[in-house]
């Protein structure tokens, strides 16, 4: 009987891009009754926080976390993950264009190089490792039915700006 793994994950960035943006990322695993456990994880300054960074880094938490349970339990079942996301990016990253991109040296179909290439990696490489367990499938839903995993990475972003208001140093963050 395999075990099931359910993982909502979502990412967000205040200041996109730019200089002083903060970025969070939320794993929300659902158990068989509907109760909910989630973490989150801030991301770091440099390079400097994105959407896309933030939901790449959400799929990287849900996959360590998924491995982290995996180790916890008593025996070694077969696994059958899912991990839902609202980013058409996210989904897209680990399902579709990574292969084309390691198969054409890490460019895009422009010829540049990938973005956020070295996320992608890390979270290939989990994806790697958790399908020696069983299946992982990555699931595209509407914002609208990822509401808790938005909440926490939302209330990640809140708790950083509270701190850097009280920090000596706040020039660096934007604030909503």
């Amino acid at each position: 009987m395999p075990y099931i793994m359910e993982i909502y994950t979502d990412g967000g960035c205040r200041g996109n891009g730019r200089s002083g943006a903060i970025g969070a990322a939320a794993a929300v695993f659902k158990n068989k009754f509907g109760k909910c456990t989630g973490w989150t994880r801030p991301l770091p300054k440099y390079p400097a926080p994105t959407n896309q960074r933030a939901e790449i880094t959400a799929i990287i938490l849900a996959l360590e976390t998924a491995l982290e349970k995996l180790e916890e339990l008593d025996t070694r079942p077969y696994l059958d993950v899912k991990i839902y996301s609202d980013s058409r990016y996210a989904i897209g990253c680990m399902t579709k264009w990574i292969y084309k991109w390691a198969n054409n040296g890490w460019t895009n179909a422009a010829g540049n190089e990938v973005a956020n290439r070295d996320l992608i990696e890390q979270a290939s490489d989990l994806d790697d490792r958790l399908k020696e367990e069983g299946d992982v499938e990555y699931i595209w839903i509407p914002r609208e039915k990822n509401q808790t995993a938005d909440e926490m990475c939302n209330d990640e972003m809140d708790e950083q700006c509270r701190k850097a208001e009280t920090s000596s140093d706040d020039s660096d963050y934007y604030y909503y």
